[in-house]
């Protein structure tokens, strides 16, 4: 029995030794990879999860406090008031950022000349770094005479408008702003995928009688539909992570009416000189695993797509 023991221990380890001189070459290529994903990924996502119960002073984790840092957090005037800015951009987004994209490659989709001009212009916006789209935006939303809108009111004799001022609708000047930039590329992924469409399908229903629309609700819509749920949770997962945009266009303003989970993270970590370190590390924790679920469900629905379940 002894002796069987050691055979198959020692079968084992010959096993592992073929398959790491198989593979060693892939092995040495993919661990600078490796490493990097250590120290500059996993690394620090752990470290952030341990030191959010710790009590911080600076950046330095002190003593061990629980979950009292995620109470702070939570219990705190602002941080509803960031909940809730944050799930209207992500609502704003849907309902204006969502369905541009899509119209964008049905107009593609049915153009017979410069089709290739269109494609271009259209994915211009998307090569712009989006600090210098929202600077752009913010001279375009200028509250002073001076600003491109207003210059457009005032040509219809309409007095200048407070635009990124007006706490109402703040939120929503932002996500135009964030549509303009992003609907591009998006536009073009739908694009590749209706033409991928059997022409044929789109030929039956003409000869039974089908409009435009009906032959979109008929033919594009359900072979689409995947894609269009896949790029739907996508959105939702960079909306709700929007940061860079509301700060350099508003600040958070006016009166915190736009401030989002990512800006008052930052907040937390930057503004105070290190003071609140703890609370952004709890806040930073807490975005992490809704994300993370975002996150599941997107690649859970691309597999499906993979597979051709949906």
């Amino acid at each position: 029995m002894q002796k069987k023991n050691k055979k198959a221990e020692k079968n084992k380890g010959n096993a592992f030794t073929r398959f790491l001189k198989r593979d060693f070459s892939a092995w040495v290529l993919i661990l600078p990879m490796l490493v990097c994903v250590y120290y500059f990924i996993l690394r620090p996502q752990l470290l952030s999860i341990y030191w959010s119960f710790h009590n911080m002073v600076r950046y330095e984790p002190q003593d061990f406090v629980g979950l009292k840092n995620y109470i702070t957090v939570i219990t705190r005037p602002d941080f509803l008031q960031t909940v809730k800015n944050t799930v209207m951009y992500v609502l704003y987004s849907m309902i204006i950022g969502f369905p541009i994209p899509f119209f964008l490659a049905l107009v593609m989709n049915e153009l017979v000349h410069f089709r290739k001009t269109t494609r271009v212009l259209v994915y211009l916006p998307a090569i712009m770094p989006a600090m210098a789209i929202s600077l752009l935006w913010t001279f375009i939303y200028n509250p002073a005479q001076g600003g491109l809108l207003n210059m457009i009111l005032g040509k219809m004799g309409i007095e200048p408008y407070q635009w990124l001022q007006d706490s109402r609708f703040t939120i929503l000047w932002i996500i135009i702003s964030m549509t303009w930039n992003s609907c591009g590329a998006t536009a073009l992924y739908y694009f590749a995928a209706m033409q991928g469409i059997n022409r044929e399908l789109y030929e039956a229903a003409l000869i039974d009688g089908a409009g435009y629309w009906r032959r979109v609700s008929i033919v594009t819509l359900p072979h689409m539909y995947g894609m269009l749920v896949l790029f739907g949770v996508r959105q939702i997962i960079g909306v709700f992570n929007t940061m860079e945009q509301v700060l350099q266009m508003t600040g958070g303003g006016p009166n915190n009416a736009s401030v989002t989970l990512g800006l008052l993270n930052y907040r937390y970590a930057f503004d105070s000189g290190g003071k609140n370190a703890q609370y952004a590390l709890a806040l930073g924790v807490m975005m992490f695993v809704v994300l993370s679920v975002f996150s599941i469900i997107y690649f859970k629905i691309d597999k499906k797509i993979q597979e051709n379940e949906i």
